[in-house]
């Protein structure tokens, strides 16, 4: 599983052409899925990507986490995370899990994501659907996780 957060002042996600949600201060997870990936790591990545802390504490250091602000979180379905471009110059998806695969961890981590954040609202954008997503990445802050990588 490959998880790119981005620390967000607000940002919306448009399904289908039609607003499906908006947020304000928090982040946006962009959530893939690889061939061969199991729920075994799921908790690992759901406590990463909650736990990680990119926020400012009170002396302008990135000390806090999103559950130590409350903030909100949008989580996306991201295929493309896993784009290849070992050959050309299109970018092959071979490595991103089948839709029979990544959509039950998908919503594994949707819902592991609401369970521990409780009251904190949760947006999500919709498997397999045409999505627009806008945001102000705050800082900007982007960070890499992949349960492949948990030594990095």
């Amino acid at each position: 599983m490959r998880a790119v957060i981005q620390r967000a002042a607000n940002a919306s996600i448009d399904i289908d052409g039609q607003l499906s949600g908006k947020m304000g201060r928090g982040l946006v997870v962009l959530f893939g899925v690889e061939k061969g990936d199991t729920l075994k790591d799921l908790d690992w990545i759901v406590n990463k990507c909650l736990e990680i802390r990119v926020f400012e504490d009170s002396e302008g250091k990135m000390n806090r986490s999103l559950l130590d602000i409350e903030g909100e979180l949008l989580i996306v379905s991201q295929f493309t995370l896993y784009g290849n471009m070992k050959k050309g110059n299109r970018p092959s998806f071979n490595r991103s899990a089948p839709p029979d695969a990544a959509i039950p961890i998908y919503e594994s981590f949707v819902r592991k994501c609401r369970e521990r954040l409780g009251k904190i609202k949760v947006i999500t954008g919709k498997f397999g659907a045409h999505m627009d997503v806008s945001l102000t990445n705050d800082g900007p802050v982007t960070i890499l996780i992949d349960t492949n990588q948990k030594d990095f």
